[in-house]
């Protein structure tokens, strides 16, 4: 009998972890069925993985296979600004600046 808990491999974790994403499901409620490991591993797995920075450093080997097989389309892209930070009682950026040197010069 090994000590600790079984391993299961990176793959099937991953693709646990996306399925939690996906479907938007509890960890807790990832079924065993699928052979995906336990939510929680999944959970647990996720979060060493964003300690060691393996997310970034996936992106960017996603972007570069999706780049050299010139499958970006930029056509279908959005920008989302719900994750814009908005500073309660900072400076206003859209009022009008003065064009002018001074006042303007009265037509009366």
């Amino acid at each position: 009998m090994s000590p600790g808990r079984k391993w299961h491999p990176d793959r099937l974790v991953f693709q646990g972890t996306l399925f939690v994403l996906h479907t938007g499901i509890a960890w807790g409620h990832l079924p065993r069925e699928l052979g995906f490991s336990s939510g929680m591993t999944c959970w647990r797995r996720l979060a060493e993985w964003i300690e060691a920075g393996v997310w970034p450093r996936l992106h960017e080997a996603l972007l570069a296979e999706l780049r050299s097989a010139n499958a970006l389309h930029f056509s279908r892209a959005a920008v989302d600004g719900s994750r814009i930070r908005a500073l309660k009682g900072a400076q206003r950026r859209d009022e009008a600046l003065s064009t002018g040197a001074g006042r303007a010069i009265g037509a009366t």
